[in-house]
């Protein structure tokens, strides 16, 4: 090969760089009607360096083994991981055969991102698994491992983005296993294929050389990430995400408001896995780095700067999203904690709470010792802001009121914030959402208080603030939503008829209940049953048929729905005998409707097994009542003394 110092070798560097920056640079100002005239310059310059690299060879009377010509390309497409050991076979790495190999090679590795970047796929593909064809030819050393391990990231984003997610998976851990083993054999900041074409005083030193490589294997990780995810590993796709935002972190690459958002989004898996210490980190880490990205601007500055104006909304949006992560976080802490005490009627277990909260203190020696193993986020500068924050928030299951009265405020607090951005005007679906997020977290904490007044005052905080909601949406836009909304309604209503109910016979037996307290039993009894029957009729033909087969996504809602109806119509209290009867005779017909159902639908009996049962019992019961009703009825109308036993 030519030398570094003759005047054709610093043609073929200047046109590399002209090409970088043309790719890089120039790009960026392309127009629309236009996009890719830069890197269709940058293409041009890299054909002509692979055209005088080959010259240059053929000039020194060297040929490649497989006695190629300039213009021609392999045919055959190498497979990936096909050697068996890429450290042990091939040129040397520093050889002349070597170094040519490897410069050819990430000449073609250029010319296949930028067939990508043009959306010329197949093209991209043949240069990329050329590239492949170059290094099959060398052994992995430090002047060729970091093309080894870009060229196979290429191919994973490009079978990935084809869904050949296997494949994908193929060059990734390829990848992977050949950063691995070069850093356990060699370790040695290896040359950058920027190097190939660059001139010797404009070399990288040895930091900006690690720098670089530690660089690509965290896309491999990040892309590895995506590929598990896709293939249903989420533990591995957790494991992978979590490491490259960790080394993203120690590089200083990343974005504030992006890498925010991620962690935010990992944490939500943890918190699906019950992880609350791993969550609770990555939400703290996301809050602390969200706050690199600065303040968000001022509507004064948005208006009167269109660059202002995307950062606002950018850093609203993005700071609202890990708000709501944040609200997951607590709501989740909260049921758990709700499932773990209660017992089977769904009400505070308290001698399982003793039980937990003297085994309390071996938890919090367990969460100590799993911190000190994690792998946690931070650098010099944000690592004590995190840990700041991470205090201020349980990541333990609450016991009793106090310790979920302290979660419930934090998720409150970030229900306000998500708020303040995902307004009812213009954001619908998601401001709906957080008040059903609100309303979840008002119920888990209504789990643990015991003063049934104050919780019956929880559950209408609830309705106040969801039914205004629910009268004013447009179902025909938002029927999922109005359903979602509606059914909540009538169970919140439920929940409060019941605590009142408790309440009243705490003080007196049912016979000596008084008219206030009969009332407010009716109305919330009432107000039940209209938002689980607005429910059923939103299921209803435009003709107002209710269908003779329930789809799937509301089967079991439907039919709990009956027997709710038919259970509050059955406990409504009235002194009127016709009321009585009404009522009655409606509780019948519906549980009737969940019987008859099931035996048409016995698919339909597995969901709902509990009120099947009840309802063929009271399905038995009730006409007997009703005829002793109907009787007595009869006797006071004609005058007759009813007999007695």
């Amino acid at each position: 090969m030519a030398s570094l110092s003759s005047d054709e070798w610093r043609t073929i560097c200047d046109k590399f760089t002209n090409a970088q920056n043309l790719t890089e640079v120039e790009s960026r100002n392309d127009p629309e009607n236009d996009p890719f005239r830069s890197k269709y310059k940058a293409r041009e310059l890299l054909r002509e360096i692979y055209c005088s690299l080959k010259s240059f060879e053929a000039g020194e009377g060297e040929e490649d083994s497989g006695g190629e010509s300039g213009d021609q390309r392999p045919t055959e497409q190498p497979v990936d991981g096909q050697r068996e050991d890429v450290f042990g076979q091939g040129f040397s790495g520093d050889s002349p055969a070597g170094l040519r190999a490897a410069k050819l090679g990430a000449v073609e590795y250029y010319l296949g991102v930028n067939h990508v970047d043009t959306e010329e796929l197949s093209a991209g593909r043949e240069h990329l698994m050329n590239c492949m064809k170059q290094l099959e030819r060398c052994r992995v050393s430090c002047e060729n491992v970091s093309l080894f391990i870009h060229v196979r990231n290429q191919l994973g984003i490009l079978w990935a983005g084809r869904d050949e997610t296997e494949t994908a998976q193929g060059f990734l851990e390829t990848a992977e296993s050949i950063y691995q083993r070069y850093m356990k054999e060699d370790g040695s900041p290896p040359t950058d294929m920027t190097e190939y074409f660059t001139t010797e005083e404009n070399l990288l030193t040895h930091q900006e050389r690690t720098k670089r490589f530690e660089l690509a294997y965290t896309h491999t990780m990040y892309y590895l990430a995506q590929v598990y995810q896709n293939l249903g590993e989420t533990e591995r796709a957790a494991i992978y995400c979590h490491s490259t935002l960790q080394r993203q972190l120690q590089l200083n690459q990343f974005n504030p408001m992006e890498w925010a958002l991620n962690a935010a989004t990992l944490s939500q898996y943890y918190i699906t896995k019950g992880r609350y210490m791993e969550g609770r980190h990555c939400l703290s880490a996301a809050t602390v780095i969200s706050g690199l990205a600065g303040e968000v601007p001022s509507e004064a500055a948005a208006q009167e700067s269109e660059t202002e104006s995307e950062r606002r909304e950018q850093l609203r949006q993005k700071r609202a999203e890990i708000a709501r992560c944040w609200i997951k976080y607590c709501l989740n802490l909260l049921r758990d904690a709700k499932k773990l005490l209660e017992d089977n009627i769904g009400e505070l277990d308290t001698d399982r709470q003793e039980e937990l909260k003297r085994e309390r203190r071996h938890e919090e020696e367990e969460e100590e010792k799993g911190r000190k193993s994690a792998l946690l986020f931070g650098s010099e500068d944000t690592f004590d802001s995190i840990a700041s924050l991470e205090e201020k928030v349980h990541c333990l299951l609450p016991l009793d009121f106090t310790e979920a009265r302290a979660v419930f405020l934090v998720g409150q607090n970030y229900v306000t914030q998500a708020k303040e951005y995902f307004q009812m005007d213009g954001y619908v679906t998601d401001h709906i959402e957080i008040l059903q997020d609100h309303s979840s977290l008002f119920r888990a904490l209504a789990f643990f208080e015991e003063d049934l007044e104050r919780r019956c005052k929880m559950h209408k905080r609830r309705v106040d603030m969801l039914e205004p909601i629910c009268t004013d949406l447009n179902s025909q836009y938002y029927l999922l939503i109005h359903r979602q909304l509606m059914f909540e309604l009538a169970e919140t209503y439920s929940e409060m008829m019941d605590l009142k109910l408790t309440l009243a016979n705490r003080q007196a037996d049912t016979q000596s209940l008084d008219n206030h307290t009969i009332k407010k039993f009716n109305h919330l009894c009432s107000a039940s049953a209209k938002y689980f029957q607005m429910f059923l009729d939103s299921l209803c033909s435009p003709e107002g048929k209710f269908p003779e087969h329930l789809e799937e996504e509301v089967l079991r809602p439907a039919l709990v729905a009956r027997f709710r109806v038919a259970r509050l119509h059955s406990r409504l209290i009235s002194s009127i005998p016709s009321v009585q009867l009404e009522n009655l005779n409606r509780s019948l017909e519906n549980y009737k409707y969940v019987v008859q159902y099931c035996e048409a639908h016995p698919e339909a009996a597995p969901a709902v097994e509990t009120e099947l049962e009840l309802s063929k019992e009271m399905a038995g019961l009730l006409p007997l009542k009703i005829n002793r009703l109907k009787a007595r009825m009869a006797a006071n109308n004609s005058g007759m003394p009813l007999l007695t036993d």
